[in-house]
């Protein structure tokens, strides 16, 4: 199962994100539901800290990418929203592959 845990703060922005583990809905590498939150959560990182050069430390482990800003930004809550959006569209075509929470900080 993929976790995605997203982080915001008091005032509803988002900080960041935690994405690990394997969908396990088809074969290594042939996994579309992999393949689906891998490409979107790349295209979310690439985005906040190449296109708009926003601030953010990136750590991508062999099973787990992490995204956190150092301080909150309208910009890159919007993309942040954007992912989280996508993640549950994601899993409602892929029902028991994804658990996504959003947690206070």
């Amino acid at each position: 199962m993929i976790k995605a845990d997203f982080f915001k703060n008091s005032d509803d922005k988002l900080l960041g994100f935690s994405v690990s583990g394997h969908a396990d809905y088809g074969e290594e590498g042939f996994d579309i539901a992999c393949a689906s939150v891998s490409s979107a959560v790349m295209l979310t990182a690439n985005s906040i800290t190449e296109v708009f050069k926003i601030s953010a430390k990136v750590r991508v482990l062999q099973n787990e990418i992490l995204l956190k800003l150092p301080k909150e930004d309208d910009e890159a809550d919007k993309l942040l929203l954007s992912l989280l959006t996508h993640l549950y569209e994601i899993s409602s075509q892929f029902p028991g592959s994804m658990k996504i929470t959003v947690y206070d900080r």
